[in-house]
This record gives structure tokens, C-alpha cells and sequence, in this order.
């Protein structure tokens, strides 16, 4: 039996991810999480054969738990699930030791497919995405990559237009903290202003325009 661990903070998207998953008699959703602290103690735990974890979580990103699930280390294959078709994304999430990414939209018609990929050891992204990772050598794609994955996280809440206060409830962080991953994100960008973080955004694929 093939164990799969599922992560997002939305139980419908969790539900709908089950259902996929069970029309396979030898797949197992073992744990799902909400968070991604949850997600990393939850992999631990249950060490399943595949991950899905959603890129956009609370306490932590996907990409982060991807990380964390490779320094571990735990034999688990990881497919980071995003509504950001960004070939930006996918190639953080790539160096971060997921072997698989999936734009949600997707879901229905791909995730069988990626997941058999996964349980073979072999890479899955879709050809779009694969495009834009080819496209990620720009000098957008460089500057994309200075930033951690909680500075992404922080830009893309703000083009969303979250506050600071906001944010720091959305990802469980101080203020403080949320205005010092805000501030090092415009430092490394060189933009003085919510609108050029904005800009960014859009640009680099965080956010759609």
C-alpha cells in the first residue's frame, strides 16, 4: 500500500484531493495537515511515500516543509500544489528537494499522473511550467531567488493586499517579524514602495495580474 500525506489549509481542497486519490485501491491517504508545522510532523510520523503539500500555508510554506522533509531525511517524494502556474515557483520548489509540481487547476486531470511519476522516483511538471522555469535565468528570476521563501511569501500576501497585521495573523508571525521579511524583501528587489513590491509580484508569477 502506497501511504500519501496531504497538506492545505482548506478542507475542501483536502476532501477533493482524497477522492482523487482513493480511486486507487493501493493508495492510502495516511495524515493530512492544515499548516505547515503540521505537515512537517505529520511526514515524520506517518513517513508516507509521497507528499502534496500546498505551496501557500500558514506557519509555513511548502517549499520550507519540502526542505525540511529533505534535511530530515525521510523517504518521501514531495509534489508542491499551488494556484500559481509559475515556472518561478516550481524551480524554488525544485531546489528545495520537491520532485513534482502541480498548478491546482490541474488537479483533476494530472494528479494520478504525477503521483505514479513520484512513486517511480521520476520528476513531473507540466509542460507550461517547464517552460518558465527555462524562462527563469531573467534577471526577474535571479532576484526571485535571493529572496527565502518566507520573503516570497510575505511579497505575494502584500500584492494581495494584506496589511502587515494581516499577514502576521495569516502566517502566525509578530508584526515585527512580518515588517523585517517586508523590509529585506525590498532592500534585495531595490523598491521603496508597496507598489513596486506589487510590480514584482506580478511580474515574477506570484500573484496574476
Amino acid at each position: 500500500m502506497k501511504r500519501i500525506l496531504i497538506a492545505d489549509d482548506h478542507e475542501a481542497v483536502r476532501s477533493g484531493l482524497r477522492a482523487v486519490i482513493e480511486q486507487r485501491a493501493d493508495w492510502e491517504v495516511v495524515a493530512e495537515a492544515t499548516d505547515g508545522g503540521k505537515a512537517v510532523a505529520a511526514a515524520i510520523e506517518s513517513r508516507p511515500h509521497v507528499a502534496i503539500l500546498d505551496f501557500s500555508m500558514p506557519r509555513m510554506t511548502g517549499v520550507e516543509v519540502a526542505r525540511r522533509i529533505r534535511d530530515y531525511p525521510l523517504q518521501t517524494e514531495v509534489l508542491i500544489f499551488t494556484v500559481h502556474n509559475s515556472g518561478l515557483i516550481a524551480q524554488q520548489a525544485f531546489e528545495a528537494g520537491a520532485r513534482a509540481f502541480l498548478v491546482k487547476s490541474d488537479a483533476n486531470r494530472l494528479l494520478l499522473a504525477a503521483v505514479e511519476s513520484l512513486l517511480l522516483h521520476r520528476p513531473f511538471c507540466t509542460q507550461s511550467c517547464a517552460t518558465d522555469v527555462d524562462r527563469g535565468s531573467s534577471a526577474d528570476g535571479e532576484r526571485h531567488h535571493e529572496l527565502t521563501a518566507r520573503e516570497q511569501l510575505v511579497v505575494k500576501l502584500v500584492a494581495e493586499g494584506y496589511s502587515n497585521k494581516g499577514i502576521s495573523a495569516i502566517l502566525n508571525l509578530s508584526v515585527k517579524t512580518t515588517e523585517a521579511h517586508r523590509a529585506a524583501a525590498m532592500r534585495k528587489l531595490e523598491v521603496n514602495s508597496t507598489a513596486g513590491l506589487v510590480r514584482y509580484a506580478v511580474r515574477s508569477g506570484l500573484v496574476e495580474a
